[in-house]
This record gives structure tokens, sequence and C-alpha cells, in this order.
């Protein structure tokens, strides 16, 4: 098992939001599109994120919206359509998500609308 599976989520949320405030990008913004991928709605969110929820149950509680599979690319060197575990493609859909939001992707194009 990896170790981000026990990582709390609220443990690196700071990161996602340093990553996307320093390309122009804000918190809000973000925040919709963690709720389009996982379901969750702001106060949902906000709870798991007080609560320290880890990634493992953050996921498994999750609705994934039906256009995950339409999250593709790479995240790291590794190709998100191909990881094998769904918990860690889960995790690679929302770092592939983040980092299109932090490169200047139009809201439209992060969400598959």
């Amino acid at each position: 098992m990896s170790r981000i599976f026990t990582t709390s989520v609220a443990s690196v949320y700071p990161h996602y939001v340093n990553k996307v405030e320093r390309k122009g990008r804000t918190r809000d913004e973000l925040d919709r599109v963690i709720c389009w991928l996982t379901g969750y709605d702001q106060a949902e969110l906000t709870a798991h994120l007080d609560g320290g929820t880890t990634f493992e149950d953050f996921f498994a509680r999750a609705r994934l919206t039906p256009h995950a599979a339409l999250i593709t690319g790479t995240v790291c060197g590794v190709r998100v359509e191909d990881v094998e575990d769904p918990l860690m493609q889960r995790i690679r859909y929302l770092d592939k998500l983040v980092d299109e939001l932090a490169k200047g992707r139009p809201m439209e194009k992060v969400l598959r609308g």
C-alpha cells in the first residue's frame, strides 16, 4: 500500500492551494475542481479537510464524476489512464486536475465540460 493512501487530504491541500494561487488561480476554483471530481459539496469537502480524512477514506466515500475517465495525460511521468490501482488512479486524477488548473487551462476544459 502506498503511503499517500494513509495521508490526510488536509495535509496535502495547502500544497494544492499554493500551487494554484502561485499561478493566479483561486482556492474557490480549486475547491470547485475537487468537488466536481468527488461529488462532494463545499460543506462535505470542508468536513473532510477539518476531520483529517485520509485519501483512502476520502475517495472511498466519494461519488466520482462519470466524466473521470476523460481525465488523461501524465502526472510525474505516469499516464493517469494507465494507473492500475483504482485508488491511486483517483489520486492521480486529482493531481492532474490541479496541474491543469495551475497551468491556466480554462475551467470548462478542466471540468471536461
